[in-house]
């Protein structure tokens, strides 16, 4: 049973396709009313609400935690399809205490599937990913997160969809 949530923007982020950026709660709030929508008892959900990016949720959530009930000895990091092994990155570098376990999980979901009227069509998807896609260098390089090797028929792909100027949107 899921006996805490901890995870949020303060702000909803800015529009700029026709996606997930459009929604009037924070994810925190979202994900938040899908657990209790599915039964999560809401005095049993934390919600940390001061940070503005994944690196910031994840050392503001362990304060809130050991702060509030103490730290876990595991962790489930629930997270968008695309989004999985940034996460792990970002939080095998940005935990600041030791972990038991540790498991990334997202809905197994095919690309063509993702699409809907709450994340956006499928050139929103392919946008979000292009830009995660960068993240994952550029935020190691900058000490953000752990180095993930990135297999060369990927940056292949990356690259042709980067150059085609189409999918650029979320660049940082």
């Amino acid at each position: 049973m899921v006996t805490r949530i901890s995870y949020s923007f303060t702000k909803t982020i800015p529009s700029y396709c026709n996606c997930i950026w459009k929604w009037k709660k924070t994810e925190a709030e979202i994900f938040r009313d899908v657990a209790i929508g599915k039964g999560v008892p809401a005095n049993r959900i934390i919600i940390e609400t001061k940070s503005t990016n994944t690196g910031e949720n994840i050392r503001f959530s362990y304060r809130v935690l050991r702060n509030r009930n103490g730290l876990p000895s595991n962790v489930i990091l629930v997270q968008k399809p695309y989004m999985g092994r940034r996460t792990l990155a970002t939080f095998q570098k940005q935990w600041p205490g030791p972990i038991c376990k540790l498991c990334v999980t997202s809905p197994n979901i095919d690309l063509l599937d993702y699409p809907n009227s709450e994340v956006g069509d499928l050139d929103d998807v392919i946008t979000i990913v292009i830009g995660d896609m960068q993240r994952m260098d550029s935020y190691a390089k900058l000490g953000y997160q752990t180095f993930q090797r990135i297999p060369d028929d990927v940056w292949s792909a990356y690259n042709i969809l980067h150059r085609s100027g189409m999918y650029n949107g979320h660049l940082v």
